[in-house]
């Protein structure tokens, strides 16, 4: 009983001092002590099951794939340029200048080449976090995947959604780009590389290397266009820190230069690969990401105060 009293006492004070402010504002900078086995446990399980945003103000903790989302706001899941996909898995929602940035991106992209806007993927769970399957990334509202098919109609139905094929565009394991690839996807990748919000773009080698051999007028954008495995049904889209999130770690800029020779040299690789060596140590499995491997900050994140 008198632990309890104690107990009792001690919140009543935490509330008292805080007055105004949020009890979760006060954790994000003086973390609830979780429970050991919580800090222990494996973060895409907390993260994974939460349905909604937390209580709080925007705020991106940690890195793109070591972090969590404060105040996530969700995309709506039909604009009058865009669609969000596969609505089941609840990932629509992302950091405020996230959804501004998508929903601006769409307004370019519409009427080119008579696409009616952005059908857009995986942004982030709802309070951020490692995601229960999938990517390693999208972990703090700042990433998201864009469907590079074209957008013949905007009145998709929640069902439909979820079976609604994207279409690949690579050839030869990506070493090049196939027939579905068109001007289209150029001047939507453009599009959002000269957004200044953007810091990366991540697209297979050989679509890198098609935009480098085509683009005739102001190719700094493509700087930011760098080749990766996989992409060649969408492209993911990777923001700066906003202003003013101190406990975001930003991406490292991108190096000198159209990045087009290293493009070339990793379509190369995958026409010729190169013999493997037999003192190369062995892959180490990677390990699931604890609670206490995140920021902090994500304790309060998952707070239900």
């Amino acid at each position: 009983m008198v632990t309890r009293i104690l107990v009792c006492l001690t919140a009543a004070l935490v509330l008292a001092s805080c007055g105004s402010r949020d009890v979760r504002q006060v954790y994000a900078t003086e973390p609830l002590q979780m429970p050991e086995v919580t800090r222990s446990g494996v973060a895409k399980n907390f993260f994974g099951q939460e349905a909604s945003a937390s209580q709080q103000s925007p705020a991106p903790y940690g890195f793109y794939s070591k972090g969590c989302l404060a105040g996530g706001v969700q995309l709506p899941e039909t604009g009058p340029t865009w669609q969000a996909m596969r609505l089941s898995r609840n990932r629509n929602w992302g950091h405020p200048e996230t959804i501004r940035f998508l929903q601006r991106l769409s307004q370019k992209v519409a009427g080119m080449n008579g696409t009616q806007g952005l059908y857009v993927g995986d942004i982030s769970q709802p309070r951020g976090g490692p995601m229960t399957s999938g990517h390693s990334s999208h972990q703090i509202g700042l990433d998201a995947d864009i469907w590079l098919r074209p957008v013949p109609r905007l009145d998709l139905t929640r069902s439909e959604r979820e079976g609604f094929p994207p279409i690949s565009m690579r050839r030869a394991k990506g070493a090049y780009t196939n027939s579905n690839w068109s001007p289209l996807q150029h001047e939507m990748v453009k599009a959002a590389a000269q957004d200044p919000a953007v810091a990366r773009i991540f697209i297979f080698p050989g679509a890198k290397v098609s935009m480098c051999n085509t683009e005739t007028g102001d190719r700094s954008w493509l700087r930011k266009v760098r080749p990766w495995g996989g992409h060649h049904y969408h492209f993911h889209i990777r923001l700066a820190c906003p202003r003013g999130a101190t406990d975001c770690t930003p991406q490292d800029p991108p190096p000198p230069g159209d990045g087009c020779a290293a493009a070339q040299e990793w379509v190369n690789n995958i026409i010729d690969p190169p013999p493997p060596d037999p003192n190369a140590p062995a892959p180490t499995p990677k390990s699931a990401i604890k609670m206490a491997d995140l920021p902090q900050q994500c304790q309060a994140v998952l707070s239900p105060l």
